[in-house]
């Protein structure tokens, strides 16, 4: 059963990849580098300073900080256990893929989709009463993890876990911070 899950996997990550092209390499070697959503992160902390207030807000990024600090060292962690080798390292598909990116590190699973939809999902929670199309906010940790599909550094399921896990950590830290803010920290 794994090992045609494995296989399923292998085939769509080489048909996810195959759709790409030279000419839009460098835009997705872009979206792929968390340094160039600055401008979103920065948007959304204005968002949320102008709902919730200073306090608050710092109250948000450490918990934030905490979020990202507890997924990334969950994902490190799941990743050297398992030890999948990355799409750009596999020997049965390098011949029919695009490898736009390399890395020596392992797959399993994505700590870009873990890490964004975490956040996403906390920063949804946070300010789903004020706005109505807070749901658009999921598409930066689609557009993100794609692109490591589309370079060649991520299997499907390594995206679908990372999101898995993102979502529920993300939403655990949220009610760990609704919880204080609540009891400890009143507006």
């Amino acid at each position: 059963m794994l090992d045609k899950l494995v296989s399923l996997d292998v085939q769509l990550f080489v048909y996810l990849n195959g759709l790409g092209s030279e000419s839009y390499d460098g835009l997705w070697l872009f979206i792929t580098k968390q340094i160039n959503w600055i401008p979103l992160f920065l948007f959304l902390l204005y968002v949320i300073f102008k709902k919730i207030g200073a306090k608050q807000t710092l109250y948000v990024l450490l918990s934030i900080a905490i979020l990202i600090l507890i997924t990334d060292q969950f994902t490190n962690l799941v990743k050297y256990s398992v030890h999948r080798l990355r799409p750009c390292n596999n020997p049965d598909i390098h011949s029919i893929m695009r490898i736009v990116k390399s890395s020596n590190s392992f797959s399993f699973f994505s700590g870009h989709a873990a890490n964004s939809m975490a956040a996403a999902t906390f920063i949804y929670h946070l300010i789903k009463p004020y706005f109505k199309y807070t749901f658009l906010l999921f598409l930066w940790p689609l557009i993100f993890a794609y692109s490591r599909i589309y370079l060649g550094l991520h299997y499907p399921l390594d995206i679908l876990s990372g999101y898995l896990f993102g979502i529920l950590t993300g939403t655990f830290v949220f009610r760990v911070y609704q919880f204080t803010q609540i009891k400890y920290f009143p507006l």
